[in-house]
């Protein structure tokens, strides 16, 4: 085995569990975001929890597809697939970054 694939297919599992947990729990896995959960009562009712749940599925699904893609293509062609993997899961991961928890979850407001 190469080490580009080891060090995708380590976190298939990883990612996948997570996504499974956010799909099983639904609406009461939203605590488990960060951010989300410094956020008192109040305004936690405000946001749709059931959509942030179902967002955060969908990410780790993705990431668990992009790290799976990323084993296979490394163990079958060559160790540096593992690279642009990680540099593609990179981006997802931190363009849903934000420093600020009210503007991180705005998307997911009530209406």
């Amino acid at each position: 085995m190469n080490i580009g694939f080891c060090s995708c297919i380590i976190l298939v599992p990883c990612f996948a569990t997570i996504g499974l947990l956010f799909g099983i729990l639904k609406e009461k896995s939203a605590k488990f975001v960060s951010g989300f959960n410094e956020l008192s009562k109040e305004e936690q009712a405000m946001y749709d929890k059931a959509y942030i749940a179902k967002d955060m599925r969908n990410s780790c699904f993705l990431w668990t597809a992009i790290m799976l893609l990323g084993a296979l293509l490394s163990y079958f062609l060559t160790p540096y697939f593992a690279i642009v993997a990680y540099i593609v899961w990179a981006i997802l991961f931190f363009k849903n970054v934000h420093m600020d928890a009210k503007k991180a979850f705005r998307k997911y407001l009530l209406k």
